[in-house]
């Protein structure tokens, strides 16, 4: 078996770590605690999770035009690799003060981890965003359905995020509470940054009626934004 995986091409060598991640994460993270083959999963889930994430980003920005379409599948796969550069340093020295023995490469590969589960999710709800893309011309519904979609496949890579930690810190003793505390708070920062980052990279839909973009100026927030959305989507409603 391990033969037959050895002499498999490179790309689909490389997908059988991802394969590996959705069927049996308790081994792979007991690979990366173990230093098995880190960097070899950190190459194969950083290539499979552009991918993926291209993709998406291509069938969100195709709402608008083809040049949205081509910007928006460089550009979601930038948020979320620039997002775990800027917060990586952040978990892997608290890690470190508050006694964990993970390496900077094994922080790199949970982090990775948890990206790569957010991109499978959202290239999932791709056949969904395109439903909606061909059955409604609701600019406002059509943004706020990606940003619930988002929310959710974030919230899973959290869920993988906190479950990775616990596997590859559980012979760690010492710090354990405090790691886990920490945990929360860079949660709550990566949110913060992803955020921010992605008003910045924006847009990645395109308003309808406007010509193709490629970065808008940097008014308001993300989050002014969504709720002027939702006011601006149930004030149509109502007057519908």
């Amino acid at each position: 078996m391990n033969t037959q995986a050895n002499d498999a091409p490179q790309p689909q060598r490389l997908l059988s770590e991802v394969e590996a991640l959705l069927r049996n994460r308790h081994r792979f993270f007991a690979e990366i605690r173990d230093g098995v083959n880190v960097n070899h999963k950190s190459r194969a889930m950083l290539l499979w999770s552009a991918i993926f994430l291209a993709l998406f980003g291509a069938v969100i920005g195709s709402e608008h035009s083809v040049w949205q379409a081509l910007a928006s599948s460089v550009k979601l796969p930038l948020l979320f690799l620039f997002t775990l550069v800027v917060c990586l340093p952040t978990l892997y020295f608290f890690n470190t003060i508050f006694e964990s023995s993970l390496s900077l490469g094994q922080n790199f590969a949970l982090l990775l981890s948890a990206i790569t589960m957010t991109a499978i999710i959202l290239l999932a709800f791709a056949p969904v965003v395109l439903f909606f893309l061909i059955t409604t011309s609701q600019y406002q519904f059509y943004k706020l359905l990606n940003v619930g979609i988002f929310a959710i496949a974030g919230w899973i890579g959290v869920r993988q995020l906190s479950q990775g930690m616990r596997m590859l810190t559980a012979n760690d003793r010492r710090g354990a509470r405090m790691r886990g505390r920490i945990l929360t708070l860079w949660i709550l920062l990566y949110a913060f940054v992803g955020s921010q980052l992605a008003w910045t990279l924006r847009p990645f839909f395109g308003a309808p009626g406007l010509p193709f973009e490629l970065f808008r100026g940097l008014g308001g927030n993300f989050y002014t934004n969504i709720f002027a959305s939702l006011g601006e989507l149930f004030g149509f409603f109502i007057v519908q």
